[in-house]
């Protein structure tokens, strides 16, 4: 099975930027699609972006779309999220997670139920 590893979390003013990554270790990333999403303090794991195998599709939610970015080097085993003009909304705990491609539709999933594997997650604080 597939292992991930979040970085790149920390401490930043609003209007600023992270780029978080994701490593991917005992399976070919290339198996899997991807996805981000967050959780802040007392509120449900929510969708942030996600990515197919192969990155020729990404998906956004609303709340992010136009200020993050998601993208995927296969040959680097690691996925990174993009992160501009970063609000206090943002902070959160923010997970990537990884479903084998080949799993039920093939579809890329944009529900943390249908993810399998998880990382420990990376911490992200915007002050205002």
């Amino acid at each position: 099975q597939v292992q991930l590893v979040e970085s790149g979390g920390g401490l930043v003013q609003a209007g600023g930027s992270l780029r978080l990554s994701c490593a991917a270790s005992g399976r070919p990333l290339s198996w899997y699609h991807m996805g981000w999403f967050r959780q802040a303090p007392g509120k449900e794991r929510e969708f942030v972006a996600a990515i197919s195998w192969s990155g020729d599709s990404a998906y956004y939610a609303d709340s992010v779309k136009g200020r993050f970015t998601i993208s995927r080097d296969n040959a680097k085993n690691t996925v990174y999220l993009q992160m501009n003009n970063l609000r206090s909304e943002d902070t959160a705990v923010y997970y990537c997670a990884a479903v084998y491609r080949f799993k039920g539709s093939a579809r890329t999933p944009l529900v943390p139920t249908e993810y399998d594997y998880w990382g420990q997650g990376s911490q992200v604080t915007v002050s205002s």
